[in-house]
């Protein structure tokens, strides 16, 4: 069989539906404060009161409405310095910061960029510093969040892969390096590392949690290495790995070049579409990693994904109900070899990842389920 002429007649849709699950699945490329009234603060002696001529004993409560200073605003503000924070994940994640009025430190390559999409109308009081000045602005913040990495969807070259691995890696050591040498006063207290369900390989059968065994495919080595990166941080510094799934939002990710697809009757699912689909709506992924920068239970792995994993071939039949479109043009197998090689691995082969640790520490997910998350999403 001629695979090169195969290759030729893929129609684009499918490319782009290949490189947009790709960048996706596999690799994955806030802290809040509440203040409530003080408990009730009960004085145990009772006051007489003579109303028309009798003896009433009326008991005063008093509330008190005034905040400690443990519980102040101010004192719960935090300085959050993001790696990522350009990405689809990592602007969702200032978004809300910025909105809680917490001071944000974005580390970026291009300082160009991070300003076109944090302007400072927008974001006023924002930090944009190119790696040079990530130094200064990581010691002295309160944490770290780690969310940097190239993308995964292309075709796997020697080079390719070398890079998808270094890039990771290479971020990772240098803010550990520079949280390690950071002054002990002026060190972050809380390092949130980014990394991804291709830890645990792929599987049509089996189901992993945090304390199941990594992989042995090529994915698996760039989780084990990034993560190990991590684990070189201080250990007076808080660390959770998120371990991300595929991440769903509108704006962004697989989604945004899927459904223009399906909208124009051209969606459908990769090879058998019984591979599994670990999901996680975009909300929920930020609020995880909000709730890890405050919360000192959250430390260690940590899956990123929703509840109820489902098959990609489910996946495609709700998107496409949620939409109004069918969902029947599959990619084939053969064709997905042909563009992507061995990276096809990526899209053909899944595997089913439940949030154990999440919910043990009683994490409220939004959206649980891949119907509820897509009608939000269209909503």
């Amino acid at each position: 069989m001629n695979i090169k002429k195969n290759t030729k007649q893929l129609p684009i849709f499918h490319h782009t539906i290949i490189s947009s699950l790709m960048s996706t699945m596999g690799v994955a490329s806030a802290f809040s404060w509440t203040n409530s009234i003080s408990s009730t603060i009960q004085f145990p002696q009772a006051h007489t009161q003579l109303i028309g001529g009798e003896s009433k004993r009326v008991t005063f409560w008093c509330v008190n409405a005034n905040m400690d200073s443990a519980s102040s605003p101010k004192e719960s503000k935090m300085i959050v310095s993001v790696t990522g924070a350009t990405g689809f994940v990592g602007k969702r994640l200032v978004q809300r910061l910025h909105a809680d009025n917490h001071q944000i430190r974005v580390l970026t390559r291009s300082r160009s960029t991070a300003q076109s999409i944090f302007p400072v109308k927008e974001f006023p009081g924002i930090v944009i510093a190119e790696e040079p000045e990530w130094r200064n602005c990581i010691e002295g913040s309160t944490a770290v969040v780690n969310l940097a990495g190239t993308s995964i969807s292309t075709r796997w070259s020697s080079e390719i892969k070398k890079d998808i691995k270094q890039s990771r890696i290479r971020v990772t050591s240098k803010v550990v390096e520079l949280i390690n040498n950071s002054k002990d006063d002026a060190r972050p207290k809380v390092l949130i590392s980014a990394t991804a369900v291709g830890y645990y390989g792929t599987s049509e059968t089996q189901v992993f949690d945090e304390k199941s065994p990594s992989g042995n495919d090529y994915l698996a080595e760039v989780c084990r290495e990034w993560e190990a990166a991590a684990l070189k941080v201080n250990k007076d510094v808080r660390l959770a790995l998120i371990r991300i799934g595929v991440v769903l939002g509108k704006d962004g990710g697989a989604l945004a070049k899927m459904i223009p697809l399906f909208m124009m009757f051209a969606g459908g699912p990769l090879g058998s579409g019984k591979q599994w689909f670990s999901w996680i709506h975009l909300d929920d992924l930020v609020d995880l990693i909000y709730e890890a920068l405050s919360n000192p239970s959250y430390k260690g792995v940590i899956n990123g994904t929703a509840p109820n994993p489902v098959r990609l071939g489910e996946m495609c039949e709700q998107l496409g109900s949620t939409l109004g479109r069918p969902s029947w043009l599959p990619v084939p197998e053969i064709a997905l070899k042909a563009v992507l090689g061995e990276g096809a691995s990526v899209v053909l082969d899944g595997q089913k990842v439940v949030p154990t640790k999440a919910k043990e520490l009683g994490f409220s997910f939004k959206y649980r389920y891949i119907k509820d998350a897509l009608k939000a999403i269209m909503s």
